[in-house]
């Protein structure tokens, strides 16, 4: 790209008192003007913050990419958006990843920015910066903050996953208060999103396998002096990336997201995943949908080994070899001419690997399960779909057939859930409604409901549970999610009573409600939808976030504005 085609020479490049206005106040920084005279001005998006502990290494890192951006010539500009820390942050960070992206997207299309690192961590951030970047469609790298360190607990490792075992040990009494304590120091004792394969490994193996990051990206320990490399490589690459202009469209094809898709089946990837994905999709304009997921049919069998449908943790997976490995064992079923961000075709980046340990990485001939990725159900109880990862259920529990036992909403699951009295039993199938994009709002993570007290103490591990909300991506159990359309705005689930008999058949693809199509009319004509916000952002939010099946995003943020300002008030 020519020095006067830089976008940023839109402001930088200007003359008379226009010129003389964007390049001053840029100098009360003490910045020498020959910064801004006709080099690449990289953004850097940082989502740093100290309310997202995942993200709190950030100002460390985004140090390096400046290096690197430096060294390749070109010029750094940090800036901040809204950070999303799935640990602290209510509701849900779901309700606010559609506003972060707004955020992205018009910090990005506003400044003179020519090429911009997204930096992202925990679970929202990567898909929240992604599609706000993709509706601008400039060149763009991501750089990911990587997995803390495996926990050590009482000699033995421990991840996120085990926050639900320890929360069912401490609620039946068999793991004391203080050793509930000991546990949180020992698990989070290093910088970095989780240490399993939840929804933020997930998201980082997402980027690495439709190509927006540099190899190695998903897996590399935030405490590694590698991930410092890696970001110090990628400053230097996205000044390369815009000099021979290579945008996000040219990297989104549908054969990238069809990698990913494959890819995700292979790591026991978080459900999460099609609900970003497909967000991101409907930005980049790449026609996708609910059945696109459904791996099943496909032989895609789980060759990662990692918490929580397997055994090991992602530093594992990175001394194993990392993702480029995984993806060498995939190839087959890849397309390998897709290119990424290193202007080089996906081939390149796993051609020259090797795997390190077995045990942790497997292959086609030897997986650690047949059944992996996700499965996508359909029936009169979710006319748009719903989804359940089989590699993290119960074999037993995959076709069943059952009684429901129904919670309206959260407080009402709350209250009963622990209840002597609660009638239920390990055949029933805990029914959770009013927990979707606009009935909570932001669609939270508590599909994977607790077993009932009553039931842990018979020796009950898992059951079915069906709900219109999202599951962490580190937790586990049979688990149909995502089911759209959500109770709110009047799907079948809505009208599901105690005592209804549903059936689940994983193999079949079905979820059905075991009452007559006049019964389900009867029961919708009585119902009585929930209250919506009438202010703020959340009010915006109800009155425009789309179902599950098409992403959560916001009805008019569908497709891209492009990278042209609106208007020069100079």
């Amino acid at each position: 790209m020519e020095k006067d085609s830089l976008r940023s020479q839109g402001w930088f490049g200007k003359k008379g008192k226009d010129g003389f206005i964007y390049r001053a106040w840029m100098k009360n920084q003490g910045i020498p003007g020959h910064q801004l005279q006709g080099k690449p001005v990289i953004g850097i998006c940082n989502t740093w913050s100290e309310l997202t502990p995942c993200n709190a290494h950030f100002r460390e890192l985004a140090e390096s990419v400046k290096n690197g951006i430096y060294e390749a010539g070109g010029y750094p500009v940090e800036f901040p958006v809204m950070s999303l820390g799935e640990t602290l942050i209510k509701p849900t960070a779901m309700l606010f990843r559609n506003l972060v992206s707004m955020d992205v997207e018009e910090s990005i299309r506003a400044n003179p920015i020519d090429g911009v690192v997204l930096l992202c961590g925990c679970d929202k951030t990567t898909p929240a910066l992604v599609m706000g970047a993709a509706s601008v469609d400039i060149p763009s790298i991501v750089v990911s903050g990587g997995p803390m360190l495996t926990g050590k607990y009482k000699g033995k490792e421990i991840g996120t996953s085990d926050v639900w075992r320890f929360s069912e040990a401490n609620r039946m009494g068999t793991m004391p208060d203080e050793d509930f304590l000991v546990a949180e120091a020992c698990m989070a004792r290093s910088r970095g999103h989780c240490a399993v394969m939840g929804t933020a490994s997930t998201m980082a193996c997402m980027v690495e396998s439709l190509g927006l990051s540099l190899a190695g990206n998903a897996a590399i320990p935030a405490a590694d002096s590698r991930r410092k490399v890696l970001a110090h490589m990628s400053g230097m690459r996205i000044v390369d990336m815009v000099k021979e202009d290579l945008k996000m469209s040219d990297v989104l094809t549908r054969q990238a997201f069809e990698n990913a898709i494959t890819v995700n089946a292979a790591i026991g990837g978080s459900t999460n995943f099609i609900i970003h994905l497909l967000a991101i999709a409907a930005r980049i304009g790449v026609e996708l949908n609910m059945d696109d997921f459904n791996t099943s049919g496909r032989k895609i069998p789980l060759l990662a080994n990692l918490q929580p449908s397997g055994q090991y943790f992602m530093e594992d997976f990175y001394y194993a070899g990392g993702l480029p490995v995984l993806m060498k064992e995939l190839d087959q079923f890849l397309h390998r001419d897709t290119i990424t961000v290193s202007g080089k075709p996906m081939s390149a980046n796993y051609c020259d690997c090797d795997c390190y340990n077995p045990e942790v990485i497997g292959t086609m001939d030897k997986p650690f399960n047949t059944q992996a990725g996700i499965t996508v159900v359909r029936g009169n109880l979710c006319e748009n779909g719903a989804v359940l990862k089989p590699s993290a259920a119960t074999p037993g529990l995959l076709v069943h057939t059952g009684k429901a036992v129904v919670f309206e909403n959260i407080e009402d699951y709350r209250h009963k859930i622990d209840d002597p009295a609660l009638n239920v039993d390990e055949s029933s199938i805990l029914v959770l409604k009013n927990v979707g994009p606009k009935g909570y709002p932001g669609m939270p993570e508590v599909g994977n409901m607790a077993i009932p007290k009553k039931l842990l103490e018979q020796g009950v591990t898992d059951m079915v549970r069906i709900s219109d909300g999202r599951m962490s991506g580190t937790g586990f159990g049979t688990v149909v999610l995502h089911v759209s359309p959500e109770a709110a705005i009047g799907g079948t689930l809505a009208i599901v009573q105690d005592g209804d008999t549903i059936s689940l058949n994983v193999p079949a693809g079905t979820l059905h409600l075991e009452v007559s199509d006049e019964e389900i009319a009867r029961r919708k004509s009585n119902l009585v939808l929930p209250e919506m916000a009438t202010r703020g952002y959340t009010h915006l939010y109800q009155q425009h976030v789309e179902q599950a099946h098409l992403g959560a995003d916001l009805d008019f943020l569908r497709g891209g504005s492009g990278s042209s300002v609106v208007r020069d008030s100079h």
